[in-house]
């Protein structure tokens, strides 16, 4: 089975570069509540949600999701 590490990698991305779930959604044009589903687990990012994190963070989708460490 795959472990999935979104909501783990997205909060420590978010305290490394110092943003909240408010100015990242508007940094990225995603809803707030959309942000807080992924990390609260309660939803998954879609793929061009993913891109926007992994362009905005500076990393891969792979790194992510977790299958790459940062």
């Amino acid at each position: 089975m795959i472990n999935i590490k979104i909501s783990e990698n997205l909060h420590l991305l978010m305290k490394e570069y110092g943003v909240n779930q408010v100015k990242l959604a508007a940094d990225i044009k995603i809803s707030q509540s959309a942000i807080s589903a992924w990390l609260l687990n309660k939803k998954e990012p879609s793929i061009t949600s993913l891109w926007l994190l992994a362009d905005y963070f500076n990393c891969t989708v792979d790194e992510l999701i977790g299958r790459k460490n940062f």
